[in-house]
C-alpha cells in the first residue's frame, strides 16, 4: 500500500504502531532508502515525512519508544526516536543506542530531534568522537552540529572544544565521518563571528595536511569564506 492511512490521536501502543506502518508502507519508499546509502532489509517503506506527521503534537512516551527501538526495523526505530522523552534519557541510554547504530539516517535523527534536547548531551561528544566505530563517531560530530542548530545557551568554549576535537579526527577520511565533520565545522562557524573566525583558523591549519583535511578545510572555506 502507499500511504494513504492518515494521522490520529489514538493513544499508541506497539500494535497500533506497527498497524500504521503496514498501512502506510510502500515498496517504491523502501526502494528509495538504497538511494540514499540507507540499507532497507529491515525497513518495510514508509516516509519520513508521513513518520513526522504521525508523531507531530503526540505526547512523549519513554516505554513505547524503548519498545520500538527494541523491535530493531528502520521505521520503528525512527518512531523511537521521534517519540522517546529527552527530559528521561540517559547517557548509558544514549551510549547503548548509539551502539546499535548501523546506518547514517538513524544516527542522524537520533543527534537531531532527541540527542541534542538531552542536558547532558555535550558530555557524549568527546567519548562518541574517540571511537574508531563508523556511527558513533559520526554520532560525535552530528551531535555538535544539531547541538549549534539547537542549543541557543551553549557558550563558545564548548564548540571551541569541538573544533579541536573535529582536528583531531580530520584525518578520517570515511565518508560518513567527514560529511558529519564538514558539517559540525560549517554550522559552528555559523553561530557568531567569533566561531567564524575560528572555524576559518581551524581550515587554515588543516589544509596543508593531507588529502582528507584538505577537503575539509576547502568545504569550510567554502561555507564560511
Amino acid at each position: 500500500m502507499s500511504g494513504k492511512a492518515g494521522p490520529d490521536m489514538a493513544p499508541l501502543s506497539l500494535a497500533v504502531v506497527r498497524d500504521w506502518l503496514a498501512a502506510n508502507a510502500s515498496d517504491i519508499e523502501r526502494q528509495k532508502l538504497l538511494r540514499y546509502g540507507i540499507p532497507n532489509d529491515r525497513a518495510i517503506g514508509v516516509a519520513m515525512g508521513q513518520m513526522l506527521a504521525y508523531t507531530r503534537k503526540r505526547p512523549k512516551d519513554a516505554a513505547l519508544a524503548a519498545a520500538l527501538w527494541a523491535d530493531g526495523g528502520y521505521e520503528m526505530r525512527t518512531l523511537a526516536l521521534l517519540l522517546d522523552d529527552p527530559a528521561t534519557l540517559t547517557l548509558p541510554r544514549m551510549d547503548a543506542m548509539v551502539a546499535d547504530f548501523d546506518n547514517w539516517a538513524i544516527c542522524d535523527t537520533a543527534c537531531f530531534r532527541l540527542f541534542d534536547k538531552v542536558l547532558e548531551a555535550w558530555q557524549a561528544v568527546p567519548r562518541w568522537v574517540a571511537s574508531e566505530r563508523l556511527y558513533t563517531r559520526r554520532a560525535g560530530f552530528a551531535l555538535v552540529w544539531g547541538l549549534s542548530v539547537h542549543d541557543k545557551q551553549a557558550g563558545d568554549q564548548l564548540f571551541l572544544d569541538a573544533l579541536a576535537l573535529a582536528e583531531t579526527c580530520a584525518h578520517d577520511a570515511r565518508a560518513h565521518i567527514s560529511k558529519a565533520i564538514s558539517m559540525a565545522v560549517r554550522a559552528t562557524g555559523k553561530r557568531n563571528s567569533a566561531l567564524r573566525s575560528a572555524a576559518l583558523d581551524w581550515a587554515d591549519r588543516l589544509g596543508p595536511r593531507g588529502k582528507a583535511e584538505a577537503r575539509l578545510a576547502r568545504d569550510v572555506r567554502r561555507a564560511l569564506g
